[in-house]
């Protein structure tokens, strides 16, 4: 069970939680992540046997480690499931993600444009987002994304590019606080948000989901068409995966 943190916590305690276990906070074993113990990162995707490499593809598709009902896995559950691409797409591609983790923000930055551009405004895949925070500031930086409504995907985009300015910020309430105020937030709408008891409820849930369900303990964990894939893929890995499914 997912460990109790107050709406105090949620607002005005960020500050203590340790900048290094933020930033190691790729994986989990239920409970939240901590400075004493540091997080391991997701392993990255495993892939497939290389046979001979003058008969070998670039890249192999990674092995899948899983597999979950993908009716299942697309029920609705405590928060609406934040999309892009069209519903009718043959791939569908489900990400659990941490906002205060490395991995995360390097496939957001490397991968995602490129993934969006090949598949998702093709129509051949559509990329739903789910929220898997390990630590309170992950959950801030969840809270603010939802609160941003019609911009949840760039306040995501904006605060994994600068993940390294508030995660390991000594203030990372005020470091948070410039960055929504550059995406329309005034004092009081930041704080009213972070002080959102259903909101972060909601989004504790989200992860709850995610960890019962579908066995979720690193981020970020995809699931591709039902196929579990866990670490930071690359472009030429998800085209692996995703190219023999269309």
């Amino acid at each position: 069970m997912l460990r109790s943190i107050s709406r105090r916590t949620a607002l005005t305690g960020l500050a203590a939680v340790s900048a290094a276990a933020l930033l190691s906070a790729c994986s989990d074993s239920g409970e939240q992540a901590n400075a004493a113990t540091p997080a391991k990162p997701a392993e990255p995707a495993t892939p497939a046997a290389t046979p001979a490499a003058s008969a070998a593809p670039a890249v192999k598709a990674p092995v899948s480690q899983g597999s979950v009902d993908m009716a299942k896995l697309l029920e609705a559950g405590s928060l609406p499931d934040m999309q892009l691409g069209k519903a009718d797409a043959p791939v569908t591609i489900v990400e659990y993600a941490s906002m205060t983790c490395p991995h995360c923000a390097h496939f957001h930055e490397t991968t995602l444009p490129e993934l969006k551009t090949k598949y998702i405004d093709t129509g051949k895949a559509r990329l739903i987002y789910r929220e898997f925070p390990f630590d309170p500031l992950a959950e801030a930086g969840f809270m603010l994304a939802r609160c941003s409504k019609d911009n949840y995907f760039p306040m995501v985009d904006v605060l994994f590019k600068q993940q390294q300015s508030w995660a390991a910020s000594q203030t990372p309430k005020d470091a948070l606080l410039q960055i929504s105020k550059l995406a329309g937030f005034t004092q009081e709408s930041f704080e009213a948000c972070l002080t959102d008891q259903k909101l972060l409820d909601d989004i504790r849930a989200v992860r709850a989901r995610g960890e019962k369900d579908f066995k979720v303990d690193s981020t970020p964990t995809f699931f591709i068409n039902g196929n579990v894939y866990k670490g930071a893929m690359t472009i030429d890995e998800m085209s692996a995966v995703i190219d023999g499914m269309l």
